[in-house]
């Protein structure tokens, strides 16, 4: 045996380690800084989010089952960020509290409905209550033949306190295909420039209603008609098309209305009356449009759009993805299912040919074709003009970084949340608990690990330094590791955690219990110390990786079944696990290889083996047992 060859494998590992922990893309600060792993909530701090969820459509409460599928989603959104130790609990029968590690973290999206609908646009008209002509339409240039490319620029739209939330345009890619009626030659490939996306208004407040909610929605709409009065509702359901601004005077108690108010009005009405603003519909409450089977009305910069059914939804796309683009732009990518592309083609060459003339002349594009809203929730991403049957997939661009475009393809992926949720309450947690915890913990560690170190060096001498140097190694490699995945993989260290690496010392500790009274067996059956260093590492090894395998299992299968905290304890305690056996092979054995062909591991003053080696001197005739004892 080469025990230099180990001993260079696990310097090797220690370079490439903590040339990660100082130079690897997450890096930053000074080297303080860079050699600060990620701290959890329970010692750093945190932001906690309460979400409510408002009433079903009949005035209900939301089930206990639908709660639970809308808090299995939402950890499942916040866990696509890392092993961030997030913990999402419901609490009574309506909230659901989401805490994660963080000052001021931003956790609004995670609770947003996602639910995708892909909508003709069927009518536009001016959404700011003041002009009358309708809105120009997008602009349109043609693309390449075999794809279809369109481009648009998307500004960030502020919503309320909230971060601003980057607008996207949609981006098709896909083969044209023959699909255009009357016999028609294969379609040229489609581009779009969408129409910039409109301003997004703040979410509402719970005070921004001006009377208390009915329990129905007649009830809603009989209030409705009591506050306008019975001669403008009366004005306003008569309308079979957007009413002359000029006449706005009539309809003007509808401009007072709050957006709770707006989004129990029906569809014709929140599109005809002119008084009824694109400020007033951004506002209304989440999910206010989210019934498929329905037309809608939405905004997007200043004009409104009456749109139509949604023929493709959030359900047929198969699996969403954040991605860099040719120009390295960040966007979401779109795979639909096999049903769900016949829907997109379908809904394409409906676009393309206006099929039944449904869409009038204020929603055409400037070629003349239909355009196809792609609406998150309540707001239309982008608009653009189909020129062509795509068969193909979708991207969603826009103003998108890597953590934005990724929340969103979290938030399509994991599917649409069964309850709608308004956000109640966010606060920063402070962790001076958790702070004096760690103190008291890291005391007790400390004080437990110097009464090992010293036991070792009075029980073991020479052997002893064997402990104290494979212990600090694994601290070494594991305190690395947790900086590294910290900014890879989100991983965050809790109290939970450094109680998972304070337990797997204890199995590092019992392995070297194994070994070196196995290697005291081997001398007392009447082996050089030389000769029995190789036999009692064989046969301790299999004990010492069955200890750490079971071990290992363990952390596994509580990792996979647990939440929360103890989630965090399994994976210390697996990565550490994982880590002492590196040592154990790559630096304890070598180094007993080396120490056995020194003299001082032939003294038993020096050596630790006094009682071993005496006791092979004094019986110099003594006949070797033929059965070794195990380990």
């Amino acid at each position: 045996m080469r025990p230099g060859r180990q001993l260079a494998v696990l310097g090797f590992i220690f370079v490439v380690l903590y040339l990660l922990v100082f130079f690897s893309g997450g890096a930053s600060g000074g080297w303080k800084d860079r050699l600060e792993p990620r701290l959890g909530l329970d010692l750093i701090g945190g932001t906690r989010l309460t979400l409510e969820a408002t009433n079903t459509v009949d005035g209900k409460p939301p089930t206990s089952e639908n709660l639970e599928e809308a808090r299995q989603i939402i950890e499942s959104r916040v866990n696509a960020y890392g092993v961030a130790e997030a913990e999402v609990v419901t609490e009574g029968n309506r909230n659901i509290v989401i805490s994660l590690p963080g000052q001021n973290r931003d956790l609004t999206d995670v609770g947003s409905a996602a639910e995708l609908r892909f909508r003709k646009v069927l009518k536009a008209t001016d959404g700011s209550g003041a002009a009358a002509a309708p809105p120009p339409s997008p602009s349109a240039s043609a693309a390449p033949s075999g794809s279809a490319k369109p481009s648009g620029s998307a500004s960030p739209k502020p919503s309320g306190s909230a971060s601003p939330k980057p607008s996207a345009s949609a981006k098709v890619t896909a083969s044209p295909s023959a699909g255009g009626q009357g016999g028609m030659a294969p379609a040229p490939s489609a581009s779009a420039t969408p129409t910039p996306s409109a301003p997004a208004s703040a979410a509402p407040s719970p005070s921004a209603s001006a009377a208390p909610v009915p329990q129905s929605i007649e009830q809603q709409r009989k209030a409705v008609e009591q506050k306008v009065g019975a001669a403008a509702w009366a004005a306003a359901s008569g309308l079979q098309a957007p009413a002359d601004p000029a006449q706005a005077a009539a309809f003007k108690p509808f401009g007072t209305l709050s957006p709770q108010e707006i989004a129990v009005l029906p569809v014709e009405m929140q599109f005809n009356v002119p008084t009824i603003t694109c400020a007033q519909l951004d506002k209304r409450p989440a999910g206010s449009i989210n019934d498929p089977k329905q037309k809608a009305v939405a905004c997007e910069s200043g004009a409104k759009y009456l749109l139509d059914v949604a023929k493709v939804e959030g359900t047929d796309v198969k699996n969403a993805s954040a991605q860099l683009d040719q120009t390295s732009s960040w966007v979401v990518s779109l795979n639909f299912t096999g049903d769900g592309q016949e829907k997109w083609t379908a809904l394409t060459r409906e676009s393309f040919n206006n099929e039944g003339q449904a869409c009038d002349q204020t929603a055409l594009g400037q070629d003349g074709k239909c355009r196809v809203a792609v609406v998150l929730d309540n707001e239309i991403v982008s608009s653009p003009e189909i020129q062509g049957v795509l068969t193909g997939d979708s991207q969603i661009t826009g103003s998108f970084d890597n953590k934005s475009a990724n929340a969103l393809a979290s938030q399509l992926r994991y599917g649409a949340l069964p309850v709608t949720f308004e956000p109640q309450e966010s606060q920063n947690v402070t962790a001076t608990l958790g702070d004096s915890h760690l103190r008291a913990g890291l005391l007790a560690a400390g004080i437990g690990m110097l009464l090992v170190i010293i036991y070792s060096f009075f029980y073991y001498r020479l052997l002893g330094s064997v402990i104290f140097l494979s212990l600090v190694l694994s601290a070494l490699l594991v305190f690395g590791a947790l900086v590294v995945l910290g900014r890879s993989i989100g991983f965050t260290l809790t109290l939970a955690g450094i109680a998972g690496m304070i337990v797997s010392l204890g199995v590092a500790a019992d392995s070297f219990v194994i070994y070196f009274e196995r290697l005291k067996d081997e001398i007392r059956e009447g082996r050089s110390p030389r000769s029995a260093v190789p036999r009692a590492w064989i046969r301790a090894r299999r004990t010492i990786i069955s200890a750490n395998a079971i071990t290992l299992m363990s952390a596994v299968v509580l990792y996979i079944v647990s939440v929360g905290a103890v989630k965090g304890f399994a994976f210390a305690l697996g990565l550490a696990t994982v880590l002492d056996l590196v040592v154990v092979f790559l630096f304890r054995h070598p180094i007993m290889t080396m120490f056995a062909r020194t003299r001082a591991f032939l003294s038993p003053r020096v050596s630790g083996l006094g009682r071993a080696l005496p006791a092979r001197s004094a019986e110099p005739g003594t006949a070797r047992n033929p059965r070794v004892k195990e380990a």
